[in-house]
């Protein structure tokens, strides 16, 4: 489960699964449209050698999936003890064309030449259900053409010396029985057949003759576009002597380039924790779509445990994930998003739960109706985050001409929304549903960051010179402020939540690391405030190293992914690190410390982070990669060497 390397360039996003292989890959937009068929069969990699076949993912194979330090260039290595083989593969999408691009260094272990075929194996989903998709082979300039209407993949491949692939079969897959056109390479020879429509699938053959103890390298990509002249275009300047080389050594310094802003900063980081800074913030910035959507993760397995993707654009995922870019230097990614915000938010003033890259509304289990009440299917935190995380941009761009062309369209009618959501009695934002997309009321940490986003739009008020509206959300802000103690349990700390209903107010006094980080992150209170304090003792005392492994929960009785029912909960990277930020800012550091390498201690080899963890052996559970888990280990690991 998860994808230890993902790829991306802002239009075209692949993830490698654990063995190294391509297991999702969306185009156009960075999360959508997923045109492999993920939930069943990855594209597969397969070496014909003395008479034997294998495939990489054949259990007799040793396996590392990696990243490059300082690129979005992964570094794979296949290792066959019984072939006498090892496959290095260098895999990145260009940084300005939409083209996947594989570099594979055959290494020959024998102490005798051999030929060894290479079979190069794609399978795609380009229409809804497998049905109608066509791929044929085109003989004029050698590659195969997968397609669907506007969806177009040219395959294609050569030698380092620019000798073509020499074999290839094209055939059905997921349809009338048929397992697919792979298994066509398991005798070492294709069937040369053309064409084929339905489900289909292809293998292409690679010839190597390779000297003992020597190596050969071949380069293999897919281009994407919405024609045949288009990817065929970029299948030809591929083909060019020296250009898949050049275009790994540009789309390299591209990336370099992009996290040259951060060096200085990082000058006092250790190495260990700087490589987890950088990996972190190429993650985060591989699940940006040019066109402003920013996706919670890429990894499609959670669909075989669960009924959807995290293939969506939560804005509050967003919004944390922008968190450490701004810190860094990079604006243009949260510039992009609140224009992507700005065109979905609701006529009303109000963030919905959460959207497709296209801008498309997102799925959603929030209903209309609570308690035969008409309600808004929404978390009103996620539009509160919006104006604080637009008031950091200015903080750290200065740039108010960027403000003021949002105001009027963006930050006003979210703010008279948070504003104007306020129930009369408590004095509190309305019923909404929590962070955790699980329950409906008025939350400790909405009301923290409804507090923050108001406070915000006061400041960008006053840097579009709209004094008026300037006071006007201070003083509500200010009012909320003064209502939190409602959320205060007596015996000393704050609750999760309440919820007025028919004039009865209805507590749930559950313990929850929110309850701590709202207050704490977003109403400011001080260090020294006694219901800050106790409330970070209860969640030490109920939530904290509950499990063998340590790390926190989200609240006693989380059962989401539920693993070990005693211990109430499965470990978060988010969680832990909230509560090493607080540890930071009192001065905490050891037991801050321990926290960063708990969650260092957590990543994949190849850096990526997951969701969360089974308390007892850390299997990872969720998704990996978890965009909110690395925007959280950056700011953390950044927290604690500024201190």
């Amino acid at each position: 489960m998860g994808r230890p390397v993902v790829l991306s360039n802002g239009q075209m996003f692949i993830g490698l699964n654990e063995h190294g292989l391509v297991h999702d890959f969306y185009y156009p937009y960075v999360g959508l449209e997923n045109l492999t068929t993920s939930r069943s069969l990855h594209h597969k990699i397969g070496i014909y050698v003395d008479k034997t076949f294998s495939w990489t993912d054949d259990d007799t194979w040793e396996i590392s999936v990696l990243f490059e330090a300082d690129a979005l260039i992964s570094s794979v290595r296949l290792h066959s003890k019984d072939l006498g083989v090892t496959l290095h593969l260098q895999d990145t999408i260009d940084y300005e064309m939409n083209i996947f691009i594989r570099k594979v260094r055959v290494e020959n272990l024998a102490k005798k030449d051999r030929e060894i075929r290479l079979f190069m194996h794609q399978v795609f989903q380009i229409s809804s259900g497998g049905r109608s998709d066509t791929a044929l082979y085109v003989p004029d300039s050698n590659y195969i053409l997968d397609y669907k209407g506007r969806f177009c993949l040219a395959i294609g491949g050569q030698q380092e010396d620019g000798k073509p692939f020499d074999q290839y079969a094209i055939g059905n897959y997921g349809i009338e029985g048929k397992a697919g056109t792979y298994m066509d390479a398991e005798d070492g020879d294709l069937s040369n057949n053309p064409v084929e429509h339905g489900g289909v699938d292809s293998v292409l053959r690679f010839p190597l003759r390779i000297d003992a103890a020597s190596s050969a390298t071949v380069h293999y990509w897919i281009a994407a576009g919405s024609s045949q002249n288009d990817v065929e275009e970029a299948h030809g300047q591929l083909q060019k002597s020296g250009e898949v080389d050049k275009r790994f050594h540009q789309t390299r310094l591209y990336w370099q380039e992009w996290l040259h802003p951060n060096d200085e900063r990082f000058t006092r980081i250790p190495e260990r924790e700087r490589l987890a800074v950088q990996q972190s913030l190429l993650l985060i910035k591989a699940h940006c779509d040019s066109r402003g959507s920013i996706l919670a993760s890429g990894d499609s397995s959670i669909f075989n445990y669960g009924r959807d993707y995290y293939c969506y654009c939560w804005p509050r995922d967003a919004a944390y994930a922008l968190w450490p870019l701004l810190r860094t230097g990079h604006f243009d990614e949260a510039k992009q998003f609140f224009l992507f915000a700005r065109d979905v938010l609701h006529r009303d003033g109000y963030m919905m739960h959460k959207y497709q890259p296209d801008r498309a509304i997102g799925s959603t289990w929030h209903p209309l109706v609570h308690n035969r009440h008409k309600e808004l299917a929404i978390q009103e935190d996620e539009t509160a985050i919006m104006l604080f995380m637009l008031n950091e941009l200015y903080e750290a761009s200065n740039d108010s001409l960027y403000v003021q062309n949002l105001y009027n369209t963006f930050v006003v009618p979210c703010a008279n929304f948070l504003a104007a959501y306020v129930d009369d009695e408590t004095g509190l934002p309305h019923a909404s549903y929590d962070l955790w997309e699980q329950s409906f009321a008025t939350f400790t940490y909405t009301v923290c960051t409804v507090i923050a986003g108001l406070e915000a739009a006061a400041r960008l008020a006053s840097v579009a010179d709209r004094p008026e509206d300037a006071v006007a959300w201070q003083r509500a802000a200010t009012q909320m402020r003064s209502k939190l103690d409602a959320l205060y349990h007596p015996d000393g700390y704050f609750r999760k939540s309440l919820l007025l209903e028919d004039n009865v107010t209805h507590y749930d006094d559950t313990i929850d690391i929110a309850n701590m980080y709202g207050p704490f992150m977003y109403a400011k209170l001080p260090l020294n405030d006694e219901r800050l304090q106790s409330t970070v003792q209860k969640i030490e005392q109920d939530i904290f190293k509950k499990g063998p492994i340590g790390g926190v929960i989200r609240y006693p009785g989380d059962d989401y992914f539920l693993s070990k029912t005693k211990y109430g909960g499965n470990p978060w990277i988010v969680c832990t690190l909230w509560l090493a930020q607080y540890y930071i800012s009192v001065n905490r550091g050891k037991e801050a410390r321990d926290l960063i390498d708990w969650t260092l201690a957590r990543s994949h080899p190849s850096g990526v982070l997951g969701e969360q963890f089974d308390p007892e052996d850390g299997t990872p559970l969720g998704v990996a990669p978890l965009v909110w888990s690395h925007a959280e280990l950056v700011n953390t690991i950044l927290d604690f060497y500024e201190r």
